[in-house]
Order: structure tokens, then C-alpha cells, then sequence
């Protein structure tokens, strides 16, 4: 999609900070990072929100869940890492692109 913001940043429109990059998904730091490891793990492919997913998308999504572990840990989070997938204006998601965000270190907020 042309005016997706996260589609312009794997078109190279926009400059991200790259952490890795495959074939199905790409990942950069949150330019608002909420924890001291906040990351932003994407599908190259535009899917707007995580419940406009159906069977044809089974492959993905599994390889981009299957993917965070080696990712936080490539980021130094061995003791462990939060991972959120909001969906939708009630759920704050603020880009219209399937997002992953995976935050962890030592100022990792909780939930109140």
C-alpha cells in the first residue's frame, strides 16, 4: 500500500534502524521505544491487522512467532522478552501493518 507507513520503510522510502531482515518479515528499532529493546518485527507482505488473517497466512504468521526468540536474543534478552501483537483501534494499533513489537532489558514497563 502506497500510504502505509511501514511499507514505505521496507520500500526504503523511510529510513528504519534494521535489526534483521528474511525473505517473509523485517525488523527495526521503534523510533518511540517504550523498553530499553523495542523492536518492530513486520511481514513483507501488507496485512493490515492480525484478525484480517485467515489459513493462507498460517506459514507467516508461524514464521514470524518462530522467528522472535532468535531475534531477542541476537538483542542480548536472554532472560526472556514481552511480545505484542495489537490489533485494531481498540487494541492500539496505531499502524495499519501487522506488527510484531518485542520489548525486554531492565526497564521493561509493567502492566498496571
Amino acid at each position: 500500500m502506497s500510504d502505509c507507513l511501514f511499507c514505505k520503510i521496507l520500500n526504503g522510502d523511510i529510513p528504519s534502524t534494521k535489526v534483521f531482515e528474511d525473505e517473509k518479515i523485517y525488523v527495526f528499532k521503534d523510533i518511540h521505544p517504550k523498553a530499553d529493546v523495542h523492536l518492530l518485527v513486520i511481514p513483507r507482505v501488507h496485512i493490515a491487522r492480525l484478525d484480517e488473517t485467515g489459513p493462507e497466512h498460517a506459514d507467516l504468521l508461524a514464521h514470524m512467532m518462530l522467528s522472535l526468540p532468535q531475534i531477542a536474543k541476537a538483542q542480548g534478552l536472554d532472560d526472556g522478552f514481552r511480545s505484542i501483537i495489537n490489533t485494531g483501534p481498540g487494541g492500539g494499533q496505531e499502524v495499519d501493518h501487522l506488527h510484531i513489537h518485542i520489548l525486554g532489558g531492565s526497564s521493561l514497563p509493567g502492566f498496571k
